[in-house]
C-alpha cells in the first residue's frame, strides 16, 4: 500500500514551502499521521517536525444543457501538510 499518492504543487503550497518549510501531499485515506511521517522521511530523506491532515470533501456541480440537467462530483481525498526541519527542503522536480 502506497501511502503518498502525489505531491501538491500549487502556488499557495510553493510559497508555504519557501517561507515555512511546509509541503503538501495527497495521501491514502486510511493513513494516519505516524504512517505519513515514516513514508515522507523514507521517500525524501528529511526530518518531519509536524503534520496536519484533512479530509477534502467532493465538490458537487450541476449543469444545465440542451439534453437536460447533468450532475457530477469530484473525488474525495485526504491531504497532508508536512513541516520539515529548519534548513531541509523537498525538491519535487528531482524526485519525479
Amino acid at each position: 500500500m502506497s501511502i503518498i499518492i502525489k505531491p501538491i504543487v500549487t502556488e499557495k503550497m510553493t510559497k508555504a514551502g519557501e517561507v515555512f518549510n511546509r509541503f503538501g501531499f495527497v495521501v491514502d485515506k486510511k493513513a494516519n499521521k505516524v504512517q505519513i511521517k515514516k513514508a515522507v522521511e523514507a521517500a525524501y530523506g528529511v526530518k518531519v517536525v509536524t503534520i496536519n491532515t484533512m479530509n477534502v470533501r467532493p465538490d458537487r456541480s450541476t449543469k444545465y444543457t440542451k439534453s437536460g440537467l447533468i450532475t457530477g462530483k469530484t473525488n474525495a481525498y485526504k491531504k497532508a501538510i508536512v513541516q520539515v526541519q529548519e534548513g531541509e527542503t523537498i525538491d519535487f522536480y528531482n524526485n519525479i
